[in-house]
């Protein structure tokens, strides 16, 4: 268990770079997402033509991959929306709603019994949210899209629940991130007619950070949060990333300075989110005690 920890927070710690990534990154969203996607679908299919350990799958689990492909590709292109029209620190406060979403997803999903004190901390974050909503209003469709991708980002770790259990995390790794990339080709071309963006191949220092973005934060960071969900569950993962947002704010604040334009309420909601995972955090301890 203590192993399955160290690797889920040594995930979340490399996911608190994504945001940044994504502002150092002059692409739009949807081709950003594209990229990650193609760089990282490239670089797995090239480590398995060497190393020869990719896992047969059936059809049947091949189309469950996809879908779960799909709300990957779905949840990063709202999760980039959101920095583009917000900025990195709302978008990863945002993220936050996972507690919520997977509070409900996984004993519907997973036919558990529901746990209302998981929903009491999910609703507290929704609370911290708001509170950021009402004091700073012009984060308005910047505060959706953060909204919508973690309604996507829970439902994640709930699905691949079951998937790990007959696959490698490698193997997931690649088959999900290629089913992603598969979704997202088939979806560009309505993408591009509605947002077009001002260029579709990446400049030298976007293909630099791309290649950070998709060998460090996608890569090594999915394959350690698939190995912790073999021992862990989708609920601890997902609260557990309630931190990733502490972690890219900090960075946000050290790199972009954003601490300089955001309001009270900011701070109010941030507090409030860090309390559900205190909370959580001594709930998993006294469990297992």
């Amino acid at each position: 268990m203590k192993k399955a920890f160290l690797s889920l927070h040594a995930a979340i710690f490399l996911a608190g770079f994504t945001g940044i990534l994504g502002r150092l990154i002059t692409l739009n969203e949807g081709w950003l997402v594209w990229w990650r996607l193609f760089i990282t679908s490239c670089t797995l299919a090239v480590i398995f033509l060497f190393t020869g350990r990719l896992q047969k799958a059936s059809l049947s689990l091949h189309f469950r991959i996809l879908g779960t492909g799909a709300v990957v590709a779905l949840h990063w292109v709202f999760f980039y929306g959101s920095i583009k029209y917000a900025n990195v620190s709302v978008a990863l406060v945002c993220f936050s709603a996972i507690g919520f979403f997977s509070a409900f997803f996984e004993p519907l999903i997973l036919r558990k019994k529901l746990d209302w004190i998981e929903v009491l901390y999910g609703a507290l974050a929704i609370a911290g949210i708001w509170l950021i909503f009402h004091f700073d209003k012009q984060y308005k469709l910047g505060i959706l899209l953060g909204i919508i991708s973690s309604l996507f980002a829970a439902l994640f770790p709930v699905f691949n629940k079951k998937l790990i259990e007959q696959l490698s995390p490698q193997s997931l790794t690649f088959y999900e991130l290629t089913g992603a990339l598969i979704i997202l080709t088939l979806g560009m071309p309505f993408y591009i007619s509605h947002f077009p963006g001002d260029h579709i191949l990446p400049t030298v220092s976007d293909f630099l950070w791309l290649l950070v973005l998709s060998w460090l934060c996608t890569v090594l960071a999915f394959n350690l949060s698939l190995q912790a969900l073999k021992k862990i569950s989708p609920f601890a993962v997902n609260l557990s990333y309630n931190l990733e947002p502490i972690y890219g704010i900090a960075l946000a604040f050290i790199v972009y300075k954003e601490n300089e334009y955001l309001g009270g309420g900011f701070y109010y909601g941030v507090s409030l989110i860090l309390l559900t995972v205190v909370l959580q955090t001594l709930r998993l301890y006294r469990r297992r005690g």
